[in-house]
């Protein structure tokens, strides 16, 4: 074997990033240590900004012939490449698995899945977007979407295939390049998922992969003058430092940040469900920028809910991601179930009180907790664990309930659980969120808008949107006059 192939629950994946086409190696490396037990996934190519400015240049490089590529084929090539991640579906999802921590049977029932399915949503899309001719004096105005050119992306280690192909898709489709960088705690799928798009035919250079540290290959990247559309998922520091490289340039960003949303439980809920919707907060380990965190309860029902919550808690199964029974797996880093188990702390040593949960567990688990008895001012209620760390607090009225819920500097999203769908609707019509989900959790359309609100995000991708971001949009104007008649 290679040494530049690492072997992961049997599968072969290559360590070294992927530009222009080809398998580059770097001088230096970094181990992947998987957060199931600890053990060395592979030492994976530390990249520069030698090869963060080399995967650039192949980008720009690549950009004519794939912006020149009629729509239909390029459509033809996603469907390809989605083809291709269904062949390997199995492989992907231990693979991921293995390298942050989240459940098997999620990753092979719903996250790669939806992978294959981000490329043929947006390959399709592609072939229906259109925009109808409209008039303005007699004149004809028509709209259409131009490739802008390279695209850098960066991308988060809570799903790291998912949320990179909802990006990479419609930046491709678009006619865009490429220049992917995936998070250093997680590079595996990314990888494989350059070996998956070479073998459906995607050319040289439309799609490349830089692994490595933000810190070290981040600001060649994002301050690179023929990068021209920047899309990031991640934290709000690392947004701040990104945006101020890319002023220089004005090149257009797209931020989804963090998150610290809301979920609403009235009165007249349906209280399974409203507790369902709750303890479904604890999916992946709380590592879900979306997670409903903060749960709202009107007094009349607290006791209840509270208890019932804490009934359904109790039967989650922590353990190995692999097996099929576990419902929770680990946190992906040390340093990551360091910062959840502080916030705890000094929650608890401020006055709060743990009704399920408030301890970690051996390795990086960490056991499922609510804490109650939690100021609005709080810094637990106010800052974002990402853990599987949620809070109680209760309201009397319907304006105290909507105050809460925006009372801190996100808007990412916000749960409703009411019985009263006038109320539903006066509620999330006041509510600040991307998206507002009734009765309902993480039910996400592609062809729906995405992003957050406030310091949660700035844009919108899905559907038209994504197109609207990774395009330059143009508007031509004919006047009837001027033209030589040709016969």
């Amino acid at each position: 074997m290679s040494a530049h192939l690492t072997t992961v629950a049997g599968v072969a994946v290559d360590t070294r990033h992927w530009i222009g086409g080809e398998r580059i190696a770097s001088s230096g490396t970094f181990t992947d240590v998987s957060p199931i037990d600890g053990s060395t996934l592979g030492e994976i190519a530390r990249g520069t900004a030698a090869e963060a400015a080399a995967a650039v240049a192949a980008a720009k490089a690549a950009f004519p012939g794939w912006a020149a590529t009629p729509r239909a084929e390029r459509a033809r090539i996603l469907h390809a490449v989605a083809d291709g991640v269904d062949k390997r579906l199995e492989d992907l999802a231990i693979v991921e698995t293995c390298d942050n921590g989240a459940l098997l049977r999620s990753h092979r029932r719903g996250v790669m899945p939806r992978v294959a399915h981000n490329f043929r949503f947006f390959a399709d899309w592609l072939l229906r977007l259109d925009h109808e001719d409209f008039q303005t004096r007699g004149h004809t105005n028509h709209v259409s979407w131009d490739p802008a050119g390279p695209c850098v992306l960066i991308t988060p280690w809570n799903a790291p295939l998912m949320l990179a192909t909802w990006k990479i898709a419609p930046a491709l489709a678009a006619g865009d390049t490429v220049v992917l960088k995936p998070a250093e705690w997680t590079p595996l799928t990314a990888s494989l998922l350059a070996d998956i798009a070479a073998e459906a035919g995607l050319p040289d250079g439309v799609l490349n992969v830089v692994q490595g540290y933000g810190s070290e290959i981040g600001d060649t990247l994002t301050s690179h003058p023929d990068v021209r559309r920047i899309s990031f998922t991640g934290s709000v520091p690392t947004a701040q430092r990104i945006a101020a490289s890319a002023a220089a340039n004005l090149t257009p960003l797209s931020l989804e940040l963090g998150g610290k949303s809301p979920l609403l439980v009235f009165a007249d809920a349906d209280l399974d469900l409203a507790v369902d919707l709750a303890v479904e907060q604890y999916d992946n380990a709380g590592q879900v920028c979306l997670a409903a965190t903060r749960i709202l309860v009107e007094d009349a029902v607290a006791e209840e809910f509270t208890a019932r919550f804490a009934e359904k808690a109790a039967r989650l199964k922590q353990g190995d991601p692999r097996d099929e029974a576990t419902d929770i797996g680990p946190n992906i880093h040390p340093r990551q179930v360091e910062k959840i188990d502080g916030f705890v702390r000094r929650a608890l040593a401020a006055g709060a009180r743990a009704v399920v949960g408030g301890q970690r567990g051996d390795g990086l688990y960490y056991a499922p907790t609510l804490l109650t008895d939690v100021a609005q001012d709080a810094e637990i209620v106010q800052e974002e664990v990402f853990g599987p760390v949620l809070t109680l607090q209760t309201f009397t009225t319907e304006e105290e309930a909507v105050r809460l819920a925006n009372g801190t500097r996100f808007g990412l999203a916000a749960t409703v659980a009411t019985g009263d769908r006038e109320r539903a609707e006066r509620v999330t019509a006041q509510l600040v969120a991307g998206t507002v989900w009734v009765n309902c959790f993480f039910v996400r359309d592609l062809q729906a808008p995405f992003g957050g609100s406030r310091q949660s995000g700035v844009g919108r991708e899905g559907g038209t949107w994504s197109f609207d971001f990774y395009c330059d949009v143009k508007n031509t104007v004919t006047a009837p006059k001027g033209f030589r008649d040709h016969g």
